[in-house]
């Protein structure tokens, strides 16, 4: 299998680069959800015929919940969201724009009153205040967003709004990914059936510090504004939040959710285990698209990492495997170079002990013991990591702590798509 990806016209929306080998066979079927509606238009932000910019109408009722970035540089979207979530009711309807092609970050001023115009826009094109308008923008940094162009169309693209138009919306949002990612999940709240569903985008530039990349998730249950955060924050955690292509963390990277309240259940005031574990399914099932679709990636990769001091402890330990270029090149070479994982450890800046460490690569015990395990062979090891989809056990032997970080190989064509990004 070659890692290195074929350019490939796109007028769409998405990458100029072929669609990863890891990619689901097709984009999910996302049942509407009542009083959500989704519009895509083609403005050329940055690029001709591609549609890049995402319109999603909320009706009146719903509540609205976000994660965000916590980098010191944070897009002028971000901070207008963060300013603009806790001050909303939900006596009026609500509106998401995102762009893509450019990330409007480090735009100085000029960032700050593009964001504004986008907001006014879609306001006066939707009938909605301002402070309910929602905008992300994804792509290059540091260079002025074309907002006119965003902000003449709007009209247009309000016009085409649709609850069926999922799809569209969720291609309009990608940069170098190579497919559009969705997700959905049911389940029973007072006897009634409830549906969340969501799109996400992301390649490259992950890994995520409270958010991700862009997602946007949605949901017909009744559920209070705190305990829709509560539900989102702790389900960014086990998912989003525990993924990495590069260690790279986005200026850009935010979650919003909106709960239209027209399922019919009697309103949640506090979490719930069965809309906690359905949303928890869809985020992760997201995030795993989003290491599917990594830049260049030609394998999946789970670390798990068991036995630690604490959890803490087991995610360093997880995130330094995931996130250290020896290890992935090996995976992206199919070699069983377990010294790397050792390595890894080690750095991590956990608790550890040599002596108490156990390797597996899947079922294939490695290392234990501080050796070599005796039934282990090189042929073993190199047979395992053939496979599209890997697993990376670690047993550090010390406690009860434990993490799981999903994560991709790093190939050339990681470099390629890196290197010519802006041309």
């Amino acid at each position: 299998m070659s890692d290195t990806p074929s350019k490939v016209a796109v007028a769409t929306g998405g990458s100029k680069y072929a669609r990863s080998p890891l990619a689901p066979e097709t984009f999910p079927d996302l049942p509407p959800i009542d009083g959500v509606r989704f519009a895509a238009g083609a403005v050329g932000v940055k690029y001709k015929n591609r549609v890049d910019v995402m319109l999603a109408e909320i009706a009146a009722g719903a509540t609205m919940a976000g994660v965000f970035t916590r980098s010191a540089t944070r897009s002028a979207a971000v901070l207008d969201c963060q300013a603009k979530l806790p001050n909303i009711s939900s006596d009026a309807g609500f509106a998401i724009v995102v762009n893509s092609g450019n990330a409007n970050t480090f735009t100085g001023k000029r960032g700050v009153t593009d964001v504004e115009l986008i907001s006014k826009a879609a306001a006066e094109a939707l009938g909605l205040p301002a402070t309910h308008v929602f905008t992300s923008s994804t792509g290059v940094i540091g260079e002025p967003l074309p907002a006119h162009k965003i902000t003449d169309a709007l009209p247009s693209i309000a016009e085409t709004l649709s609850a069926e138009s999922t799809e569209p919306a969720a291609r309009a949002i990608m940069t170098t990914d190579t497919f559009p990612k969705g997700a959905v999940a049911t389940c029973e709240l007072d006897g009634k059936t409830v549906t969340i569903m969501g799109f996400a985008k992301g390649s490259g530039m992950i890994a995520p510090d409270m958010a991700t990349m862009l997602g946007y998730i949605f949901t017909d249950a009744a559920i209070s504004q705190g305990a829709l955060q509560q539900m989102l924050s702790a389900a960014n955690e086990v998912s989003f939040n525990a993924v990495t292509v590069d260690s790279d963390t986005s200026t850009s990277d935010t979650v919003l959710m909106a709960a239209t309240g027209r399922a019919g259940n009697t309103p949640l005031t506090a979490p719930d285990a069965a809309f906690q574990a359905a949303l928890q399914g869809v985020m992760q099932d997201l995030a795993h698209q989003i290491v599917r679709d990594g830049e260049g990636a030609t394998k999946f990769v789970e670390v798990r990492v068991t036995g630690a001091a604490s959890d803490d402890d087991a995610r360093k330990v997880a995130r330094s495997i995931a996130n250290s270029p020896l290890v992935k090149t090996a995976i992206a070479g199919e070699d069983p170079n377990w010294g790397r994982i050792v390595m890894a450890v080690g750095k991590s800046g956990a608790q550890a002990d040599r002596d108490t460490l156990t390797i597996r690569f899947g079922d294939v015990l490695v290392a234990e013991k501080g050796w070599r395990a005796e039934s282990y062979t090189e042929e073993a090891g190199a047979s395992y990591m053939k496979k599209p989809e890997l697993l990376i056990d670690v047993d550090l032997g010390l406690g009860s702590g434990t993490s799981t970080v999903w994560t991709c190989d790093l190939t050339h064509g990681y470099i390629q798509i890196n290197a010519d990004y802006r041309s």
